[in-house]
């Protein structure tokens, strides 16, 4: 069977603000092949090796694998924070582009033919 490779490792947080409103921000921390992240720390999407007429995939893009040492440059030892890691893999076919195949009506109703899948851990939760 294939596997989808790696694509990216996040970090997310989430905190309150000073004014009791939710916050949460996205760190892209390690990431597959040679992209640069933009000034706002965003990698850019990996690409999409997916072809739509037979649903499979290639594993040219992504990675084996995927580590990083990762600090969190805004931590406040006062603001209670949660933290957890979020891993996507590259791009696959949807259910939906299979049953369009199988069933040979051309095109899925509704939405994107591929997705990333993602992979979530537990949280980790930060009390002053």
């Amino acid at each position: 069977m294939n596997l989808p490779k790696p694509d990216r490792v996040q970090v997310v947080k989430g905190w309150l603000d000073s004014d009791g409103q939710s916050q949460e921000k996205v760190f892209d921390v390690a990431w597959a092949g040679e992209r640069i992240p933009n000034a706002a720390g965003k990698v850019p999407a990996i690409g999409n090796t997916v072809n739509e007429e037979t649903a499979d995939f290639s594993n040219i893009i992504g990675t084996q694998e995927l580590s990083a040492l990762w600090t969190d440059q805004g931590f406040d030892p006062k603001v209670r924070a949660f933290y957890y890691i979020r891993a996507l893999q590259i791009p696959t076919a949807r259910h939906s582009l299979y049953d369009a195949i199988a069933l040979q009506i051309g095109e899925a109703d509704r939405g994107a033919n591929s997705l990333q899948e993602r992979a979530y851990s537990s949280p980790i939760w930060y009390t002053p």
